[in-house]
């Protein structure tokens, strides 16, 4: 009577390895969508780190159904290996071109759009130079003479205890005095 396999043999465990390096490729490709997008819109360290955090957790999800589902939940060091091997040679062989096709057409983009925008950026100073002397009018007409009114308050200085003198609290007396009268 024959129990139950507790090994993989080898074909398997050669199938399951290049699953993995597949899966890694996969992961590479996704990888790259992630720097396309820092690429397109630059942002700073804090939104990189969580977006790297975003994709480790990712990664880990992945191994773990993986394992589920190919491996019978079991988990083995090779598994990773074969990821970090197929992560490793899509960076090295497509990863790096896709990069490189990605940077010349943004920079042929920004080129067009650029020159595209040029009599839009040249018809948006005109406006400013025409409306700058309307909102400095305005400016004059309005607002200064606001400024210049004074809100008739309470002359209450003497009434703060912050000065030296009252933090020692000397003259309160003659404070309350000055008050009631």
């Amino acid at each position: 009577m024959r129990g139950l396999e507790n090994f993989l043999s080898v074909s398997e465990e050669l199938r399951l390895f290049g699953i993995s390096c597949l899966i890694g490729a996969v992961l590479g490709g996704i990888f790259d969508v992630f720097r396309a997008f820092r690429l397109i819109f630059p942002h700073n360290s804090f939104l990189t780190a969580a977006e790297d955090i975003a994709f480790l957790g990712l990664y880990a999800l992945v191994f773990a159904v993986f394992s589920a589902v190919f491996a019978r939940g079991e988990t083995r060091v090779y598994y990773a290996l074969g990821n970090l091997l197929g992560f490793a040679v899509y960076m090295a062989a497509v990863g790096s071109v896709v990069m490189t096709a990605l940077r010349k057409l943004l920079t042929v983009l920004g080129a067009v759009f650029g020159v595209v925008l040029r009599p839009l950026k040249a018809l948006c100073i005109l406006l400013r130079k025409k409306a700058t002397p309307v909102f400095v009018g305005i400016y004059r007409i309005i607002v200064k003479p606001l400024k210049k009114i004074k809100i008739v308050l309470l002359n209450r200085r003497h009434l703060l205890y912050n000065k030296m003198e009252n933090k020692k609290r000397k003259n309160v007396k003659s404070v309350v005095e000055k008050n009631e009268t």
